[in-house]
C-alpha cells in the first residue's frame, strides 16, 4: 500500500521533508511536500521514498533526523514534526 495519498483525510497528515546535499539533487527540490498515512514510522517513510526514487536505494547510507535529532526506524512521525533526510557524508 503506498503511503501517499492525493487528498487529505482524518487517517493521513501533510509532512513535509527538508532534504540536503545529494539527497536535494535525488528530489530535484530542497523540500518535499507529501500527504502520508498515519501513522507514519521512519522506516515506513524511508521505503517510501526509496519506492518514488530508487536512486535512494543506491546510497551507502540514509538517516532521517526528525525534531532536530536522529531518528529510528521505530519512531513514529507526527503532525508537525521537522522531517530532514540526511544524506551520506564524506570527511577527511
Amino acid at each position: 500500500m503506498s503511503l501517499i495519498f492525493k487528498k487529505r483525510t482524518l487517517d493521513n497528515m501533510e509532512l513535509e521533508v527538508i532534504a540536503y546535499g545529494i539527497a536535494r539533487d535525488i528530489l530535484g527540490h530542497p523540500h518535499l511536500k507529501l500527504v502520508v498515512a498515519t501513522p507514519l514510522t521512519v522506516a515506513a517513510l524511508l521505503e517510501e521514498l526509496k519506492s518514488r526514487y530508487p536512486a535512494f536505494r543506491e546510497l551507502a547510507s540514509l538517516a532521517i533526523a526528525v525534531n532536530a535529532s536522529y531518528a529510528t526506524p521505530e519512531q513514529v512521525i507526527v503532525a508537525g514534526d521537522e522531517v530532514v533526510i540526511i544524506p551520506p557524508v564524506a570527511g577527511g
